[in-house]
């Protein structure tokens, strides 16, 4: 089934890119904006465009042989003319599943390269922030689902509320403004991010990781928040606390496993979405990983680089839910596998 999902959502994918407003800016992007219809008719027919979508689309998963064109001066264009593949091999069969994902015209290089690139910059960014959202949400959660109607549970959810409702472009200028701006004064942090590639310090990552991390937190601090207040009226918490056992040890002991069965599910839902949902964290503070990579491959629309940022989408998208049902498994014991 994550097979044929995968398979069907890039197929839409694949669709929408090759449509012919879309090949046809292609074409003039790389030839000229002048072009006429039949200069841009012979340029896409030269390279395969022009050919049914089932068709391509098997050409780019490999299971359907690769284009190619002898033109009259005696040049040859072939599909995998800038694959890694000797040259008497670049007639066959040449797409995903022989390694070989397109050539990008927008940064004139191999897209499993640049797309492996620049999903390692995004990781180290949703990794930072994974470390700090999710145990600030947790804690925050389980504070103030401990006592539901307290001061506490109503100071903390509505700083989570505030948190989840304060857009990533408002929080992230006004990070930049209030901490690394000359105009306010506190240039405790740098406003780019691009040298955290390299080098990532507390200085130059500090406002990014900081951007995602509050805006993220606020969701799952109220699903840990509500399935805390939830566990903690059960017939077995009240048991507890008539035998006389301590609020800490019933919190620790009895509640929080059962507490944290609905935030997993959430939490794991936060991997596709920091995957996908930093492209205006990135763009704002220039650091140029995936989400920036999307950006600039729709904005050029440079078609091979978007396939493969849309696969790699759906496998990790796939890959998370698969995790989150095991997971689940052996969080609820109420839930097994026959």
């Amino acid at each position: 089934m994550m097979l044929f999902t995968a398979i069907c959502l890039t197929f839409v994918v694949f669709f929408m890119t090759n449509l012919y407003p879309n090949l046809e800016k292609l074409a003039k992007n790389q030839g000229n904006f002048r072009m006429s219809d039949e200069a841009v008719n012979s340029w896409l027919s030269d390279r395969g465009y022009t050919d049914n979508t089932f068709v391509k689309f098997g050409r780019w998963l490999g299971v359907a042989q690769g284009w190619e064109t002898v033109k009259e001066d005696g040049t040859v264009l072939r599909q995998c003319r800038d694959s890694d593949l000797p040259e008497e091999e670049r007639v066959g069969y040449c797409g995903v599943l022989q390694g070989y994902w397109g050539y990008s015209l927008q940064f004139k290089d191999d897209v499993s390269g640049l797309v492996a690139a620049r999903l390692g910059n995004t990781g180290k960014l949703m990794g930072i922030v994974m470390l700090v959202m999710v145990p600030m949400a947790l804690i925050v959660g389980v504070l103030a689902g401990m006592r539901e109607g307290s001061g506490l549970d109503r100071s903390l959810s509505t700083f989570s509320i505030t948190t989840t409702a304060t857009p990533e472009y408002v929080s992230g200028v006004l990070f930049i403004a209030i901490f690394s701006s000359s105009a306010v004064g506190l240039k405790w942090f740098k406003g780019s991010a691009t040298t955290a590639m390299d080098d990532a310090t507390f200085a130059n990552f500090t406002l990014p990781v900081l951007t995602i991390a509050l805006y993220g937190m606020g969701y799952i601090a109220r699903m840990t928040r509500a399935s805390m207040a939830e566990v903690m009226t059960a017939q077995y918490i009240r048991t507890a606390r008539l035998k006389g056992v301590s609020f800490p040890n019933i919190v620790m002991k009895h509640a929080l496993r059962n507490a944290l069965i609905a935030p997993f599910t959430v939490i794991m839902l936060q991997f596709p979405w920091l995957l996908n949902g930093v492209v205006i964290v990135e763009t704002l503070f220039n650091y140029k990983g995936f989400g920036w990579l999307l950006v600039q491959a729709a904005g050029n629309n440079d078609i091979d680089t978007l396939l493969a940022v849309s696969v790699v989408s759906v496998f990790v998208v796939l890959l998370t839910q698969l995790i989150s049902d095991i997971g689940y498994v052996y969080l609820n014991p109420r839930i097994r596998i026959s």
